[in-house]
């Protein structure tokens, strides 16, 4: 017969409910809880706790939150523990029981400020190390690229530097401090004159077609064998790819133990300095050269390039397309590069002017002062090697970079520069965590197909010991009839 819902009477104590039995063995977080020992945390952040007062959250406790809201990506801290009471799962990661009391959201926004950055850079590293020693980084060759970031402030919010004299308060006052701050780690022209009054760390950047918006930028570097996320660091929207190639380098080395021979990215790490650098360091730069990659374009379309000018090495001077020699005029130190001119009125008459050059002083070309190894990297950067590489680059950090949307990684959780570098050591740490996990399973997928293999081995072994063991017993008679002896 049809049974009918009672209506509810809650109970006073419930006997039968154990959180352990609740969580399924395949759950993720029961694989992480077994992967990464996160007791860790006692001694990094022992110094930062006194011996007197009130007794804090467990940093373990706090720790696990700060995943929690990065993997299941939670709109707000708030929301996350209104939530926490009705998730066993949560409950049982983090070691509480049903009758346990939640702690308050601000213990994370707490212990970010009493942690500072440097505690979950220690934990994203810790993570990278972990990988290294299950041999799922290769280290050799690295990828590298960045993407920029939403800043937690509005547009609204841009204002003109130069009219911030309106704000005539001590609010003002403590803004203008901030700005001069952090005035320093800005480039870009835009950035002296426009900045965010909600989030001066942000750069107020353009990408492509799209409004110009308070932006902060991801750089990472990911390792092939695996795609383990090797070093990441956060800077504003306005600073250069290019100019953090070395840093990346070396906080790649310094998390994996492993030298560079092979770094690849795209045209905006191919300048001169990084060519140099990374014959320097002995290291393969595969990556498009960005003088080549914008030749023909604005003013300089229609124009004889660089490479029609023949260089020679004994006369130390250029011979242009019409057969004019240029000389080494002048050196720029900033630079590093020497300047080559014709003479004087030469290319006012020459027939070829309109596809050579456009300035009124004729056409120029410069060479560097190590020119030998930037050709010699070129050369490198455009090998059948490098192309290969350079086309897997872009699959695999565009890759990377798209499993961390599932984590909130477009848009800024927090506000300031430190508070942003905390979120993305997270989402990188959770990332590599998952190749962990994967790993992990592969790894007990072989151990019991192995084992499943070895039975079977041995069935057949034990068969093959009867059929040959039975083909050695004689035939007897009994009562005139011919039976097989059998030893079982």
């Amino acid at each position: 017969m049809m049974g009918k819902q009672k209506g509810r009477q809650p109970k006073l104590f419930y006997m039968d409910i154990n959180i352990e039995e609740r969580v399924p063995q395949k759950h993720v977080l029961r694989k992480i809880n077994k992967v990464i020992d996160f007791d860790f945390i006692y001694n990094e952040v022992s110094e930062r706790y006194g011996v007197n007062g009130h007794v804090s959250v467990p940093p373990p406790v706090i720790l696990k939150l700060m995943l929690l809201l990065v993997l299941y990506n939670q709109r707000s801290e708030r929301e996350m523990m209104e939530t926490l009471p009705m998730r066993l799962d949560w409950l049982w990661f983090l070691r509480l029981d049903i009758d346990d009391e939640v702690p308050d959201h601000s213990v994370l926004s707490k212990a970010r400020a009493r942690w500072g950055v440097e505690i979950f850079r220690g934990l994203f590293e810790r993570i990278v190390e972990q990988c290294v020693r299950e041999g799922l980084v290769g280290g050799k060759k690295l990828f590298i690229d960045s993407s920029l970031i939403q800043a937690n402030a509005s547009n609204n919010s841009v204002v003109n530097r130069k009219s911030l004299k309106r704000y005539l308060n001590k609010n003002y006052r403590k803004l203008e401090q901030r700005l001069e701050e952090t005035s320093e780690n800005k480039n870009g022209e835009a950035n002296k004159q426009y900045i965010s009054t909600t989030d001066p760390d942000a750069a107020v950047t353009r990408h492509g077609n799209d409004k110009s918006k308070s932006r902060y930028k991801t750089h990472r570097t990911v390792d092939k064998k695996a795609e383990v996320i090797t070093a990441t660091e956060i800077t504003a929207g306005s600073i250069d790819d290019a100019d953090m190639l070395e840093e990346m380098i070396d906080r790649h080395e310094q998390n994996t133990d492993r030298e560079v021979e092979t770094v690849v990215g795209d045209s905006k790490y191919g300048t001169k300095n990084n060519f140099l650098f990374c014959s320097e360091r002995n290291i393969k730069g595969h990556m498009p050269n960005l003088e080549s990659t914008s030749r023909g374009k604005g003013c300089q379309e229609g124009i004889f390039p660089k490479e029609d000018f023949i260089y020679n090495p004994e006369t130390d001077s250029f011979s242009c397309p019409a057969g004019q020699r240029l000389k080494k005029r002048k050196f720029y130190k900033s630079r590093q590069h020497y300047e080559y001119m014709p003479t004087k009125g030469v290319c006012s008459v020459c027939g070829l002017k309109s596809r050579c050059t456009r300035a009124k002083d004729g056409r120029t070309v410069k060479r560097h002062i190590r020119q030998d190894e930037l050709d010699r990297m070129l050369i490198m950067a455009q090998s059948p090697e490098a192309k290969r590489d350079i086309k897997t680059r872009q699959h695999l950090s565009e890759r990377s970079f798209a499993y961390s949307t599932r984590y909130g990684f477009k848009r800024a959780r927090w506000r300031r520069q430190w508070r942003m570098q905390i979120q993305d050591f997270l989402i990188a740490a959770i990332q590599n965590i998952q190749i962990l996990l994967k790993d992990t399973d592969r790894k007990v997928a072989n151990a019991r197909k192995a084992a499943g293999d070895g039975l079977m081995q041995l069935g057949a072994g034990i068969t093959a010991f009867f059929e040959l063991f039975a083909s050695y017993i004689p035939d007897i008679g009994l009562k005139n009839k011919k039976i097989r002896l059998w030893a079982f």
